[in-house]
């Protein structure tokens, strides 16, 4: 098996494909399997070459200087010749035998020009290193490019040069025809293959287990918080029967939840800003008024409760509100996957392009699907679910002090509701953050995304409320006092960081932002290794999880239940390290090895 030529993170000279221009790019990767070297030019494009299309930075120089040594030479021979004494004066007839002379020695010349010409073999090596010689010194790509397209254009030339018509004319229209040339060659090439080659979560076999674990795994923990005794020991929980896991009214009030969200959504309130630029430079425009629908939704509830509505309803149908939303996040599943078989290319996800029906399924095939303006996607990440979750919390607190006839919900309810609303507010407020991160500009949108925005969001992380109704928990002030500090050493953590981020993102150049210092890359971005950035990896995927342990704590230690979201978020944010590193590795190459020396803890400084 042959071992590679280039490291990763080298720059070399690499062949455009289609064509005889080399160019400077910088290795990523090598696949051991095809023998492909990964590359990536300065415009930020990459692609997969083959050894024999790359060539280093040092051949090239090389091959310069000898052009440049050799150019003095034929400069000199080509002012003689232009002075040759065979050329008759202007407006004096030539004999029949001067005339002979003349063809003779201009055959000579041709034929001595053309021997100095380099060979078709050395097209690669000699005449194509991307350095011009002396008589291409102004053009030197349309030169090249022309040799591929126009294979009579180089004896053209050498004849031109001796003839007495005016060379800067004929020039002229010769680089005019090479760079039309260069772009028709450029709009024709083929498109390199945009498939998704490195496959997550488990691959074919890991997602399609996914797709039926996730929605048990719901049915699991919302069963065991309804039993007495949620010990792990009582498994499995009794099961109910299919008919009282369903029922039309509570689908039909999640239905009207949804599209209550929608109105709200399509409301022209808040700014209109730009996405960060697609693979095809376009940017997408967003309407920013999430904070707004939560106020408006907090009056409609507020008006329903005043007219005294039963918001407990949620509790008493919670296992039916899941399995509704289960079922309505698979049919828009399916409609997504249905409708990104007729999307172009350029739209589908980098993530989820693999091919494999329930692999693109469950990552989503499409990135940024949209009814008109209205995007899909961003309109699940915050809406119904975040919100929802909200809503689902106050049914729990009212819930608690109507089944233990309290009238004030207990310090424990408490806590859970308040940190968890400072969380959805947080996110909502600053709304526009969401649009640099990887579930935008990398995922899909498919049932990874449709099944978390709608179910697990609102239905996992208010486990800590839905157990505490059953399971009350009295905690003293101290510890109340103890828990809340935690959570706010946590959120402070986790909004500095992401500020910090989204700041930089957007506009490097902040003079606020001077303080920070960063390093370069070749894609011509910066990454920080000062601030929170400069502590760990991961400094907002920190602060997550600090909060996730304040919210799990009012719970007591009686069971391991209410902390399943510490678990699971812990293991969550793991994995998206891990695809972090992956991704930022790939992409940077060299720096991010900087990166890492600099900054060696991921989540936990000096942990992890």
């Amino acid at each position: 098996m042959p071992s590679r030529k280039y490291a990763d993170g080298e720059v070399v000279m690499g062949r455009w494909p289609g064509s005889v221009l080399y160019y400077e790019v910088q290795v990523t990767s090598y696949d051991d399997a095809s023998h492909l070297y990964t590359v990536k030019y300065k415009d930020g494009t990459e692609l997969a070459l083959k050894e024999s299309d790359i060539r280093s930075q040092s051949s090239f120089k090389q091959r310069k200087s000898q052009s440049s040594s050799s150019s003095p030479s034929r400069r000199s021979r080509s002012r003689s010749r232009s002075r040759s004494p065979g050329r008759p004066a202007k407006g004096r007839r030539r004999s029949s035998s001067h005339s002979r002379e003349h063809k003779d020695d201009k055959k000579k010349i041709i034929q001595e020009t053309t021997l100095a010409l380099p060979k078709p073999s050395e097209n690669n090596t000699r005449r194509y290193n991307g350095e011009p010689d002396s008589t291409e010194r102004n053009d030197t790509s349309s030169k090249l490019l022309e040799q591929k397209l126009k294979p009579d254009v180089e004896m053209e030339r050498v004849l031109d040069q001796y003839s007495l018509r005016s060379r800067r004319e004929e020039k002229k229209k010769e680089e005019i025809y090479a760079e039309k040339k260069i772009f028709e060659t450029i709009k024709t090439m083929e498109k390199p293959s945009s498939k998704t080659k490195e496959l997550e979560f488990g691959g074919r076999f890991g997602t399609f287990v996914l797709i039926f674990l996730l929605p048990a795994t719901v049915l699991y923990l919302l069963l065991m918080c309804k039993q007495d005794d949620p010990s792990l020991m009582n498994f499995p929980p009794p099961l109910p029967t299919l008919e009282s896991l369903w029922e039309t009214k509570v689908f039909g009030v999640f239905l009207l939840w949804f599209f209550f969200q929608a109105l709200f959504y399509l409301l022209p309130i808040g700014k209109v800003v730009e996405g960060l630029p697609l693979s095809n430079g376009r940017k997408l425009q967003y309407r920013i008024n999430g904070f707004y629908a939560f106020v408006l939704t907090a009056a409609a509830i507020g008006t329903l409760l005043y007219f005294q509505f039963e918001l407990h309803y949620l509790y008493d149908h919670f296992i039916q509100f899941a399995v509704s939303a289960a079922a309505f996040s698979m049919v828009l599943s399916i409609y997504l996957y249905i409708r990104s078989l007729k999307a172009p290319e350029e739209d589908l996800a980098p993530g989820g392009n693999s091919g494999y029906l329930v692999y693109d399924f469950f990552t989503g095939h499409e990135l940024n699907p949209r009814i008109g303006n209205f995007d899909l996607k961003y309109f699940c990440e915050l809406r119904p679910g975040l919100i929802g979750w909200v809503v689902i919390n106050l049914a729990m607190l009212l819930a608690e002090m109507k089944i233990h006839n309290q009238s004030m919900p207990s310090l424990s309810m408490i806590l859970v509701n308040s940190f968890q609303l400072l969380y959805v507010v947080d996110a909502l407020w600053n709304e526009e953050a969401v649009l640099t991160t990887m579930d935008i500009i990398h995922d899909g949108f498919g049932f990874m995304l449709a099944f978390g925005d709608l179910v697990w969001v609102p239905f996992v992380y208010s486990l800590q409320a839905f157990y505490l109704v059953g399971h009350p928990i009295a905690i003293s002030w101290p510890v109340a006092a103890a828990i809340t500090i935690l959570n706010c050493i946590g959120y402070y953590i986790f909004r500095s960081a992401n500020s910090q981020k989204n700041n930089f993102r957007r506009n490097p150049a902040d003079p606020k932002l001077s303080y920070l210092k960063v390093i370069p890359t070749a894609t011509g971005k910066g990454l920080l290794v000062t601030g929170w950035w400069g502590f760990v990896r991961h400094p907002n995927y920190l602060g997550d999880i600090i909060m996730a342990l304040a919210w799990s704590l009012p719970c007591g230690f009686n069971h391991i239940l209410p902390y399943f979201y510490v678990i699971y978020f812990i293991c969550l944010l793991v994995h998206r390290e891990a695809r972090d590193e992956h991704h930022c590795k790939k992409k940077y190459g060299l720096a991010w090895e900087r990166y890492c020396q600099r900054v060696p803890y991921r989540i936990f400084p000096y942990i992890y």
